[in-house]
């Protein structure tokens, strides 16, 4: 597998990873159980989305001096257009995860340690997922045609989803956890188990955090191929992934309240898997500048987020922006 990290940049982005983890553990255990301020969530995603351009200005300094200016600015736009594109289909988990926690009624307060259970999850398994496909591809060429014709399908697939809203009481997890597991009905605090009657039970708040895990899996199935139709050096492929997870978090409590306006971005992250997979099934073909590639996706996406607004704006006084469903 070629690619532009060294040991020691392996190293100290894994160190850097452990640290941040560290410290949002470290900050929530002194908060304690508490409701995520509008505020709060602002100055964390501002946090995390200037670590990870002063990451991206570190790394171009360093190849600029090490492997010339072309690679730097190479590597560099790679990595903005792999965080825009996993920054964007993580707003995707940030809509199913609202739903989860209103469909199991889980208290603001708690939300914030279950995310955040769940994003340490998402950074070992797409290590994994990315570590293991980088080889793949680096060993057979032929399964990026796979990975682009997949993701065309995923873009086609989530165009006429859009505006559907899945049905957690059927899904398939959940189902098998019932049959399986003695769940409680209400929750215990911030615990997994609680005793009922001298009979162990799991809380509604386990069940969730199942569900968000076995939800990832789906979305990295997803992501992960999209960005390697931008880059295929695993060390770019992985921190932009991780970086996007790193502020998942405080994203989500930013844009929970305002889920109901980004209702077209569906629309507009649909026709980025759909590019993307088609600059990879034509990446033999057709080379496309990563410049552009940068253009057409930070457009697709502002565009839909753009038309959102506007319509939602345009929408009468406590009129819906879409029709009920009929019933």
């Amino acid at each position: 597998m070629e690619t532009i990290g060294t040991w020691w940049m392996w190293a100290g982005f894994a160190v850097f990873v452990v640290v941040a983890i560290g410290i949002d553990l470290l900050v929530m255990e002194r908060q304690g159980a508490h409701k995520v301020t509008t505020k709060e969530a602002v100055k964390w995603s501002v946090l995390w989305f200037s670590l990870a351009f002063v990451f991206v200005a570190g790394l171009w300094w360093y190849l600029d001096g090490s492997q010339g200016r072309e690679v730097a600015n190479t590597v560099s736009m790679q990595f903005i257009t792999g965080y825009l594109v996993e920054k964007s289909l993580s707003i995707d988990n940030i809509f199913v995860f609202l739903m989860l926690f209103s469909y199991f009624a889980v208290p603001p307060q708690h939300q914030k340690r279950a995310l955040i259970i769940g994003i340490i999850g998402a950074i070992v398994l797409r290590t994994l997922l990315i570590l293991a496909g980088a080889w793949l591809l680096a060993s057979f060429h032929w399964l990026l045609y796979v990975f682009g014709a997949f993701l065309v399908f995923t873009g086609a697939k989530m165009w006429f989803a859009a505006g559907q809203e899945p049905d957690i009481a059927t899904n398939p997890v959940l189902r098998f956890l019932r049959k399986r597991i003695r769940i409680a009905d209400v929750f215990d605090g911030e615990k997994l188990t609680t005793t009922i009657n001298g009979v162990k039970h799991y809380t509604p708040l386990f069940v969730v955090l199942i569900l968000i895990g076995t939800t990832d899996i789906i979305f990295a199935v997803d992501s992960i191929p999209a960005i390697f139709a931008i880059t295929s050096d695993p060390f770019i492929v992985l921190t932009a992934n991780i970086f996007a997870i790193l502020g998942l978090r405080a994203l989500y409590f930013l844009l929970a309240d305002l889920a109901d306006r980004f209702h077209l971005l569906a629309y507009g992250l649909a026709l980025v898997l759909v590019f993307i997979g088609g600059k990879m099934l034509l990446i033999d073909l057709v080379k496309i500048p990563i410049g552009y590639a940068l253009l057409v996706t930070a457009g697709l996406i502002a565009g839909s987020i753009i038309l959102s607004l506007r319509t939602s704006a345009a929408a009468a006084p406590g009129e819906p922006t879409a029709l009920p469903p009929k019933t």
